[in-house]
């Protein structure tokens, strides 16, 4: 996950801002989610038999982005930790939830896109093959590097909606 420095001081900001300001925010980053995702489920590795007598694409179709504060899918990975509903969904709480969004991937039957991001070492199986060792997995990573192509263009495409809203309130506009 990564660390955000400041942010308590921007999120007080933030509040301060007009609706058209906050609008466009969350325009950008509905945006900029969107390009984020489609970047994810472009790079994500899909079986082309599928896998363990599931249809091709479950790890790709799992990634989503979920807007506000609200319940990101169960069993998802790389999401936040901090807090959960009684019902085990982990949920995501934001000081302003209309200008926050949270991509993950993985579900309830996707459990293993941690394993597919950074891979596995060998280790000891159990259950019907235990005694033997499973050689391991390379890393196919599609989540992270997603992520770091579009972290510039969305730190721009904030400053720009910004920028354009606060100068068309200085204009006289709404």
């Amino acid at each position: 996950m990564t660390k955000v420095s400041g942010l308590r001081a921007l999120e007080v900001k933030l509040k301060r801002l007009p609706k058209s300001v906050r609008s466009a925010i969350k325009q950008a980053l509905a945006e900029s989610a969107d390009d984020i995702v489609s970047t994810q489920k472009h790079l994500a590795p899909v079986s082309p038999g599928g896998t363990h007598g599931w249809p091709p694409g479950q790890l790709r179709d799992s990634i989503v982005a979920t807007f506000g504060d609200g319940t990101v899918p169960k069993y998802a990975a790389f999401a936040p930790r901090s807090s959960r509903h009684k019902s085990g969904r982990r949920i995501v709480r934001s000081n302003d939830p209309d200008l926050s969004v949270t991509i993950t991937a993985g579900d309830s039957v996707v459990r293993y896109a941690h394993l597919v991001e950074f891979g596995t070492h060998p280790h000891p199986q159990g259950g019907k093959f235990k005694g033997t060792m499973h050689p391991g997995t390379a890393a196919q990573a599609f989540f992270y590097p997603g992520y770091r192509v579009h972290k510039k263009r969305v730190k721009a495409r904030i400053s720009r909606a910004i920028n354009r809203a606060t100068k068309s309130i200085a204009a006289g506009g709404a």
